[in-house]
């Protein structure tokens, strides 16, 4: 089941006059289709897993897909035009043999019968897969058509490829339609983002509780993790599909050898998957009485995330979110703080930041659907890493927070 939303893109289509899309990114693929493209797609490599979205929201989605994927995406899908190209696994359905005098003989019927008696590419045969499209554009009567590429992923050498297969089309940079479409989670991606955040904090009450002196950044994430398995086996959550953190200990906020010791600061910024989906956020905690200069960073970051937090709305632009909380930075004399940015979207990225960012002169429109992770970050050497970060799902009003932990520094020694 696809979380695509069709008559969406055939808005977005028609505003940038594009006849239909083509997406070659896996993560697109994925979208578009609600399934994986098959390992063929390991190689990041246009053409291991193709999907034709065309412009009428009534048309089937084709997808070309490798002989290995195509059963799996027929059965997860049977509404989608499922096309197939060889990859290198070699296969042959042996659940009825044919007869023979021997079992070599007997395999080698049900190869010719099946049709299996080609020579297989070293990983996956891209003038196939083009082959493919192109039958699938003339088909509908786009052969000619402007057709909308995911060209933020597509590797050059392979554009070539595809520009000579299909010479007649007019290619065009799709990308933002694509990611306006992922930016606006349906309610089956809300959920999965929710789980994984409930997951993720779940980890960070194990590591709050798990915490010594002496303890190093090692056993930190481990005492993190585990809780984040025994959370997921206790709710029955059978689709964790990954884990990631990023924990800093002590006055280094890049260094890997900080252990915690009186005062340390312990950053902890962690993200669970659920389905692809990654969550995000952060919490910052003390051991012991942290130092005078951290304490004051802190709650200048404390002000600053409450103004961008209370910016928020359906309607302003992500711009307007960065520069309320980098006032208030200048306001409490940090005049030379220039982060990049104060958050973005998440979602099943590569990597656990998605567009739209929270960055200045941002004139894209926060819309309500989507899930943003909002962050307020501070790294200096001699101090360690400070950060507070929530997650946040945009409603038709305001924001929900997904994050229930307290946003305070809290002394882990004395909790």
């Amino acid at each position: 089941m696809s979380d695509f939303n069709r008559e969406r893109a055939r808005l977005l289509m028609q505003a940038q006059g594009i006849d239909a899309l083509v997406l070659f990114q896996p993560e697109n693929f994925a979208y578009a289709t609600g399934a994986s493209g098959g390992v063929a797609t390991m190689w990041r490599r246009a053409g291991g897993a193709i999907a034709l979205v065309p412009f009428n929201s009534a048309e089937h989605v084709v997808a070309i897909v490798s002989d290995m994927a195509a059963e799996g995406l027929r059965q997860a899908a049977p509404s989608i035009d499922v096309r197939e190209h060889r990859i290198w696994i070699d296969t042959v359905d042996l659940s009825i043999l044919p007869e023979g005098s021997s079992t070599a003989e007997r395999v080698t019927r049900a190869y010719r019968e099946q049709g299996r008696i080609h020579p297989r590419p070293e990983t996956f045969d891209l003038p196939r897969a083009l082959e493919l499209l192109r039958d699938a554009l003339h088909e509908k009567g786009l052969g000619s058509a402007r057709i909308g590429v995911d060209f933020e992923f597509m590797p050059v050498a392979d554009f070539r490829a595809l520009q000579a297969a299909l010479p007649r089309v007019d290619w065009a940079d799709g990308s933002a339609i694509i990611r306006r479409l992922r930016a606006v989670k349906s309610q089956r991606e809300i959920a999965r983002l929710r789980q994984a955040s409930i997951l993720a904090e779940a980890g960070l009450r194990a590591l709050m509780a798990d915490v010594a002196h002496g303890a190093s950044i090692g056993q930190l994430s481990e005492a993190w993790r585990s809780g984040v398995r025994q959370a997921a086996h206790v709710a029955g959550v059978r689709n964790l599909t990954g884990q990631w953190d990023f924990i800093a200990v002590g006055p280094d906020p890049w260094g890997r050898a900080g252990i915690v010791e009186e005062g340390a600061i312990i950053k902890a910024d962690v993200g669970c998957l659920i389905d692809g989906y990654s969550s995000d956020g952060a919490r910052t905690f003390s051991f012991g009485n942290p130092s005078a200069i951290a304490q004051d960073i802190f709650s200048a970051l404390a002000c600053a995330f409450e103004a961008g937090l209370a910016a928020i709305r359906p309607g302003v632009t992500f711009g307007a979110v960065y520069a309320a909380v980098l006032q208030e930075m200048r306001a409490a004399g940090y005049v030379e703080y220039h982060r990049g940015h104060f958050g973005h979207a998440v979602g099943a990225g590569v990597g656990m930041e998605d567009w739209p960012f929270v960055s200045a002169g941002n004139e894209e429109l926060v819309e309500p659907g989507m899930v943003l992770a909002l962050e307020a970050p501070f790294y200096a050497k001699g101090v360690g890493a400070l950060m507070i970060e929530d997650q946040l799902l945009v409603t038709e009003t305001g924001v929900e927070v997904m994050n229930s932990l307290p946003r305070r520094m809290v002394d882990l020694k004395r909790s």
